[in-house]
């Protein structure tokens, strides 16, 4: 059966899908019990993953593979001339919303998916530090 949309059509629906990973999940469930309060929809750059508002703090949990992890990152064995530039791209987009991000006052901070995985109890520290050091001015 043919798709019924134009390719724009597909694509602004597509583009529309927001799902959550599970080591974000549980980044989120952790930073809830903790007693944390934070926001997880915006209009931000690259759309966070999730934003403390009164911190100005946009965290990221960045997949190994999609954001070309140094020490978890594969590269696909076929069709590798796309992979690489799709790779790069993003990569390249993961650069250009922090800057855009630290341009409007924010500060941004990026969790890798194996951190998350590895070592959750961690993680939950890194942004909670750095909450508290951006409330308390230190950063």
């Amino acid at each position: 059966m043919a798709d019924v949309m134009t390719p724009e059509q597909r694509s602004r629906c597509m583009s529309n899908i927001r799902s959550a990973t599970k080591p974000e999940m549980l980044l989120r469930q952790s930073l809830w019990r903790e007693g944390l309060r934070f926001r997880v929809r915006s209009r931000l750059p690259g759309r966070p993953d999730i934003i403390f508002t009164r911190a100005k703090l946009a965290v990221f949990v960045d997949g190994c593979f999609w954001h070309s992890c140094p020490v978890h990152g594969t590269a696909p064995k076929s069709n590798q001339s796309y992979w690489d530039g799709k790779l790069a791209g993003n990569r390249a987009r993961d650069e250009r919303v922090s800057a855009e991000l630290a341009e409007m006052g924010w500060h941004c901070l990026r969790i890798w998916e194996h951190e998350v995985k590895q070592d959750l109890a961690a993680a939950v520290r890194s942004v909670i530090a750095r909450r508290e050091a951006i409330l308390e001015g230190d950063l």
